[in-house]
């Protein structure tokens, strides 16, 4: 078993996620999506939709348009290269992991019923799209009965419900609306052929899991793919049996797994394994640099709060649906890494070519050294330019700083770099 101190897995985690090394970088948005399995999508856009963030936080300043046709643009006769699907959340996922959610959608199938009752129209539904497909909402009747986001629409109801046991399926979308098509239509035959048993699929995503994390404990790859209830008992198997491909590790300072709680559980004692890694990821020393970059709150290094927490020591939650007199980091705040270590907090928002960002704070520890406030706040000064200028801003004013002590210093730092 291998030992490794916490800040020797947070930099194997960075590696993994394609935030340290050159290396990891190249074959652009594509092979970022390979790299991380899953990217999370989000309605809201403050710079840009999350996915867009994502990509951006690792590549640097690549277009937009080439985030989007990367994501779900591939020329005939060439088949997709991605699909739309249930990860973490609704993610983005490459197009060779759809035989791997089979046990997801054959549950779906076995339940009918996720948010609401599945209409008996259903079956018109799926044969509107194959005689008229692919469709938007818009195409078989809209999505809303005309009340709340979540009262849909009989049509709505049923095109999801066929989303979710995988006889249609998402590869693109046009103005945020999704577009479904036959899985027989767009799934490359080979992967539609595959009918791996429950096992393999939680076996698989778990793999993938690992390889994306780097390092993780049992509760953060269940988090990944959200395997729980029935299938917790499949992905521990995965783990002992070694169908994973994992290795336990003992990460120190990280808790110890808990007796009776998954895999790595079992075994018990201070001396047991407290998480997993990806072989491959062990075999050679982090090294490179590092990428300076505010990140989405649903980037997949921090959608899981406990560990983000556990790597970084930041506690941190969306604060959108927060009330605004109770919101403390702001309505869309976006952690800032720098050097590896998460140094602040930013809340951005646009005015024409201005990049104003309403709050600014920087995390305690960051000013225990004159070397650390320095490095601070010149990552948040260039944090803030580089993000400006993929969105297409010429200047970056800051509303207020949270951190008296920073507050002089970053306020130089930028208008230095505003008049240059």
């Amino acid at each position: 078993m291998t030992d490794l101190t916490s800040d020797e897995a947070r930099r194997i985690i960075l590696r993994a996620q394609g935030f340290l090394g050159a290396s990891t970088r190249g074959g652009g948005v594509s092979a970022m999506l390979r790299r991380v399995g899953a990217v999370q999508l989000d309605t809201i856009s403050v710079l840009a939709r999350s996915h867009e963030l994502v990509a951006y936080a690792r590549l640097g300043p690549v277009g937009r348009a080439e985030v989007e046709r990367a994501y779900w643009h591939s020329a005939p006769p060439l088949p997709p290269r991605a699909f739309e699907y249930w990860c973490h959340a609704a993610c983005i996922l490459p197009i060779e992991q759809w035989p791997l959610y089979g046990f997801r959608r054959r549950a779906y199938r076995e339940r009918r019923f996720r948010w609401h009752e599945v209409p008996p129209t259903v079956d018109k539904v799926l044969e509107l799209v194959r005689s008229e497909g692919p469709v938007t909402t818009a195409d078989i009747g809209g999505a809303r009965n005309g009340g709340p986001w979540w009262d849909w629409s009989d049509a709505k109801i049923a095109i999801e419900f066929l989303l979710d046991v995988g006889e249609v399926v998402c590869t693109r979308r046009v103005g945020w609306r999704r577009v479904y098509d036959l899985a027989e239509r767009v799934i490359p035959a080979n992967l539609l052929d595959e009918n791996p048993t429950d096992a393999e699929c939680v076996a698989g995503l778990t793999a993938i899991a690992g390889r994306s994390l780097g390092v993780a404990t049992r509760a953060d790859l269940a988090d990944f793919t959200r395997v729980k209830g029935r299938y917790a008992d499949l992905l521990d198997d995965a783990l002992l049996s070694g169908a994973a491909g994992l290795m336990p590790v003992r990460v120190a300072g990280w808790p110890p797994a808990r007796r009776g709680s998954g895999a790595g559980a079992r075994a018990g004692g201070d001396g047991a394994p407290n998480a997993w890694a990806d072989p491959a990821a062990l075999e050679t020393e982090p090294r490179g640099r590092h990428r300076t970059t505010p990140l989405s709150p649903f980037d997949s290094l921090i959608w899981d709060r406990p560990r983000t927490e556990r790597i970084f020591g930041l506690s941190h939650r969306l604060e959108a649906y927060v009330p605004r007199d109770k919101r403390v980091h702001g309505y869309f705040a976006m952690p800032v890494l720098v050097g590896g270590r998460i140094v602040g907090r930013v809340d951005p928002a646009r005015e024409g070519r201005t990049l104003v960002a309403r709050q600014v704070g920087f995390e305690p520890g960051v000013s225990r050294t004159a070397a650390g406030r320095r490095a601070a706040v010149a990552g948040m000064r260039d944090a803030l330019f580089e993000a400006a200028s993929w969105v297409g801003c010429t200047d970056v004013r800051i509303e207020r700083i949270t951190s008296p002590e920073l507050e002089g210093p970053l306020r130089a730092a930028l208008n230095g770099k505003n008049r240059a």
